[in-house]
């Protein structure tokens, strides 16, 4: 299975950023790490592994970057306000560095986007955020209101990073077109999370998938067992 390490400056965070790159051809999607999570987590943890036979086959090319959560809802040493800030560059630098360049170098206008735990917020996001630019969401264990993180501050950024409050109220027309999973345990930490977000989509009449599995917890063999599947449905 080919494996690329990439290291740049992002001109969007003023930091640098690192990503992993698996595969030589197929479908582009971008795969978001767990909480506070590095571009290597998902390759250590195997989530990668567990997709190499849709990687080797060239069906599937899977990016793995940087999250920078540290700096954006994790960071208890900023306002609340900065947190969600943060994350609206996260969210532009995802759209202008890796969507809008993978999208033109391959003559392709969406890609698919995915994520275990936080990744699942990650991915769920900003593809309800951006349905014009993604084809498949495949959340794992995913949780999607950020007020928590917030202390009681709202605004607008965090309004449209929330996916259940911004979602009911979005309209475009690609959001009934996205292939849509929300996979989750039985035994889930998320299953609260996960209900609450089908029952949006559900009054919204939006297509999805909503795979639960048996006697099934929050951690990595599940997202391991979920994600080869899920990528059989691109």
């Amino acid at each position: 299975m080919k494996e690329e390490h990439f290291k740049w400056y992002s001109p969007t965070l003023s930091k640098d950023i690192e990503m992993l790159v698996f595969g030589h051809a197929g479908y582009p999607l971008i795969l978001f790490p767990t909480t506070m999570g590095k571009h290597n987590e998902c390759r250590d943890m195997k989530l990668v592994e567990s997709a190499r036979w849709f990687v080797e086959q060239g069906l599937v090319q899977i990016y793995c970057p940087d999250s920078i959560n540290e700096l954006s809802w994790y960071n208890k040493n900023i306002h609340p306000a900065e947190r969600a800030k943060n994350h609206v560059w996260y969210d532009e630098f995802i759209m202008n560095e890796l969507v809008n360049k993978i999208c033109h170098d391959r003559g392709i206008s969406k890609l698919a986007v995915a994520g275990p735990s936080f990744g699942g917020y990650q991915a769920a996001n900003f593809a309800f955020r951006h349905p014009e630019r993604v084809s498949h969401m495949f959340s794992m264990s995913g949780s999607f209101d950020i007020k928590s993180f917030v202390d009681g501050h709202y605004d607008d950024n965090v309004f449209f990073n929330n996916p259940v409050d911004f979602l009911p109220g979005a309209n475009h027309p690609d959001l009934w077109n996205m292939k849509i999973v929300l996979g989750v345990g039985e035994w889930d930490i998320c299953l609260d999370a996960n209900k609450r977000l089908a029952g949006i989509l559900t009054e919204k009449n939006i297509p999805f998938w909503y795979d639960e599995h048996k006697w099934a917890e929050h951690d990595w063999p599940l997202w391991n067992k979920m994600f080869p599947h899920y990528l059989s449905k691109i």
